[in-house]
């Protein structure tokens, strides 16, 4: 279970180009089948005025929450450019396992069978075609600069960077963008952690999940909002509040894993057998919110 996925055969694949656009740009990860927080995401976009031919997620629609077919529904009918993740490449497959690189036998491991299982049952076939024609990447271009959207890195759908990833690796998964699209910076998710570097000339953005806290003590969940300005792209981390209750209500209901649940209401996860000793350190600690600005190219 949880196998490292290489990309390196899939790089020729189809990836899916907006081309430039023309206003502030709303990126998030993971819906993860949590309905109540999609819908309060969806609302947000309407009071920042950003249509959803400006907004892209980052992949895992479905996973761990109790709603995976009506959030995916919601999701589709706003017209959201949606990455392919992990999650999604396993449905579409009919795999046996989620494919989210839990290693085996640990808890993120056992607890992963019972919402993977629930959302086999829930997603039709219809459905599961679509997620097999979802694009491994997205390029977008925003303030002259060009941009890839990717699940978890562009070497492999399934890979885990955090805060704490040496900036030698961001670096050079950056690089594998630049070499294979052109992208000065990389929009990514899976790991559940907001956070946004630039390093040189060049961004990392995981714009965290909308579907489940940050593991900062906080029901809040995030996105991210990017606006170009005149001095480059301001990057903007962003908490919400939602109806969590209701969300974690919807997972009791239909048997999940009772620490998910839990997580929704007290911002705490389960399990941080993913998490590196840098990341579980910060366990609790109520996350603020971030503005960074990319500055322009020096090319322009």
């Amino acid at each position: 279970m949880g196998m490292e996925r290489s990309e390196t055969k899939r790089a020729s694949e189809a990836c899916l180009d907006l081309g430039p656009l023309d206003g502030p740009v709303i990126v998030f990860g993971g819906p993860l089948g949590n309905l109540q927080a999609t819908e309060a995401l969806l609302a947000a976009a309407d009071v920042l005025a950003v249509p959803p031919a400006r907004m892209i997620c980052t992949g895992d629609a479905v996973a761990y929450c109790g709603d995976p077919a009506a959030t995916l529904a919601i999701l589709r009918a706003a017209g959201v450019a949606v990455v392919m993740g992990n999650v999604e490449e396993s449905l579409a497959a009919e795999s046996d396992d989620c494919g989210c690189g839990f290693a085996e036998g640990t808890a993120c491991d056992a607890l992963s069978g019972r919402w993977y299982a629930h959302c086999r049952a829930e997603i039709d076939a219809e459905a599961r075609r679509w997620m097999a024609a979802l694009p491994r990447a997205i390029r977008f271009t925003l303030g002259g600069r060009r941009l890839l959207a990717v699940h978890g890195a562009p070497s492999r759908i399934n890979r885990y960077v955090f805060p704490s990833t040496p900036e030698a690796e961001i670096v050079a998964e950056i690089a594998l963008a630049a070499e294979r699209t052109g992208a000065e910076g990389v929009v990514a998710g899976h790991s559940g952690i907001p956070f946004v570097r630039v390093l040189g000339d060049r961004l990392w953005l995981n714009a965290g999940a909308v579907g489940m806290p940050a593991n900062d003590g906080t029901a809040r969940n995030w996105f991210a909002l990017l606006h170009p300005e005149a001095r480059g792209i301001a990057v903007e981390l962003r908490a919400f509040e939602y109806d969590h209750g209701a969300a974690a209500a919807a997972m009791r209901r239909h048997g999940l894993p009772a620490g998910y649940a839990e997580a929704l209401e007290s911002g705490l996860w389960p399990s941080l057998d993913v998490l590196p000793p840098a990341e579980r350190a910060t366990t609790g600690k109520a996350r603020a919110p971030e503005r960074l600005l990319w500055p322009a190219s020096r090319r322009a």
